[in-house]
């Protein structure tokens, strides 16, 4: 292998000590390579050092106090998009996540943040104002206002919007042409109905006996908490509404509950692993209370927030007292089409006529390892032509913050994935991620490339109940 030059520390004592349990994980990796192609990073680039088993080397380096985070070594850590591709590949099921958000948590408590830095206004908006919808939905209200009066171009072409930090244009970029002023909250609890809360009452009482009755006599009803998400409850607010229609009529009650907070998705990714674990304690105190009554699921229909859902247990596996309810957690959280190929939803009424291609989201297909579901839910639909995508399971770019951080290769990536969409013909992408949607879209726009994605909910949704709903 060929990794950039690496400084030893002077003292030969380690930079950062790596937790036992992800120190194992390092040492469990044989080099055999079979991560390189799934690597984002290194397809782009060729290099070891932008390589999972090249970055496992230094981050092993760092540990071990053979190199010193000299700015090429962080560099190489600072590049990787935690996609987890390589976790998919990786024969000895080396848990890499752990390896990279250990190393950033460790590096950020000595000071080292991402050479990139993002600059103070741009870092409050993501940590003050992104992760809170109310406060979001104000920030946008100046921008929804312009859309609607049908002057927001106009002051895009005076060139306005350059007088902000980089990072802050790129989020502007991001904003799609039109949306609600001010989207609704979304009730906090929404009983089942329809066809589908019949046959769940059925089966219940049926194939659960006696231990599926309540004590009047009424069969019990399967309860799932819904996350509505920070950015999704704002921006795709539609999708969210469509979703819970969706689970309701598989005889599902749903509790959305308006305290529950950001997943913990940002702060995870980026080495602020308190603030991640602050969030999962607030959202499990919610879902899984004590003395109360606790959800049967916990449902997202945000590939990157469940996948951080899915790992409550792992980020607070060392807190007595919320460790076991925290496990207890992940194990009840479900992707919406996990739930919807599970549960009997009506029937598929309604033709959708359109062609289009999936772009498996990452945090789907290699944290989730959710892969099924959503192509035999979209097999379902009369009229969808689904054609196959090259390199589908590759990451687009977005990667939560990745692509304002990191926009030379957020931007390289998403013109790979949009040309493997562009040769499928497609009329419309789907994907299961806001923000593969979101980037995907800019990205074309930015290139004079009309792209619609579209999250496969919004399709289910429409041969479910036609168009007027």
């Amino acid at each position: 292998m060929s990794l950039a030059p690496a400084t030893p520390t002077a003292s030969g004592r380690p930079s950062l000590h790596l937790d036992a349990r992800t120190e194992a994980q390092a040492m469990s990796c044989v080099h055999c390579g079979l991560c390189l192609p799934a690597c984002p990073t290194y397809l782009q680039t060729g290099h070891e050092g932008e390589s999972p088993r090249g970055r496992i080397d230094l981050m092993r380096g760092l540990s071990n106090g053979i190199i010193a985070p000299t700015q090429s070594v962080r560099a190489h850590l600072d590049s990787c998009l935690d996609c987890r591709g390589c976790e998919t590949a990786c024969p000895s099921g080396v848990k890499y996540h752990e390896l990279i958000e250990e190393t950033r948590t460790r590096l950020h408590a000595r000071g080292l943040a991402p050479l990139q830095r993002i600059d103070p206004l741009s870092r409050w908006f993501l940590m003050s104002v992104l992760i809170h919808p109310r406060r979001l939905k104000l920030a946008m209200l100046p921008a929804r206002l312009l859309q609607r009066i049908r002057l927001y171009n106009s002051v895009r072409r005076l060139r306005i919007f350059e007088m902000l930090p980089p990072e802050l244009q790129a989020m502007e970029k991001l904003l799609p042409d039109h949306g609600a002023l001010w989207p609704r909250r979304m009730p906090e609890r929404i009983s089942a109905g329809g066809v589908g809360a019949m046959l769940a009452a059925l089966y219940k009482t049926a194939v659960l006996g006696r231990s599926g009755i309540t004590r009047d006599g009424r069969p019990k009803r399967t309860v799932a908490g819904f996350l509505t998400g920070c950015v999704g409850s704002v921006l795709g607010n539609d999708v969210n509404r469509k979703s819970v229609d969706l689970i309701a009529s598989c005889g599902i009650d749903i509790f959305a509950p308006r305290r529950q907070q950001c997943c913990g998705a940002i702060h995870q990714h980026n080495g602020e692993m308190q603030s991640a674990q602050k969030l999962a304690r607030q959202n499990i105190d919610l879902f899984l209370p004590v003395n109360g009554r606790q959800v049967d699921y916990i449902i997202s229909n945000i590939s990157g927030c469940g996948a951080t859902l899915r790992e409550y247990g792992s980020i607070l596996r060392d807190d007595p007292k919320y460790a076991e309810r925290a496990e207890e957690f992940s194990r009840r959280v479900r992707d919406i089409h996990e739930i919807l190929a599970q549960f009997e939803l009506p029937p598929f009424s309604y033709p959708v006529k359109v062609t289009g291609t999936y772009h498996e989201a990452c945090h789907l297909v290699h944290a989730q390892k959710v892969t099924e579901a959503p192509k035999k839910l979209l097999g379902r639909i009369q009229g969808l032509q689904l054609l196959p995508l090259t390199e589908a399971d590759l990451c687009c770019g977005a990667a939560g913050t990745y692509n304002l951080t990191q926009p030379k290769m957020a931007g390289d990536l998403a013109e790979r994935k949009l040309r493997n969409i562009e040769e499928t013909q497609a009329d419309i992408c789907i994907a299961a991620n806001i923000g593969c949607a979101m980037h995907l879209q800019a990205a074309a726009k930015s290139r004079g490339r009309p792209i619609r994605v579209v999250h496969p909910v919004e399709l289910i949704h429409q041969a479910v109940f036609g168009n007027d709903r």
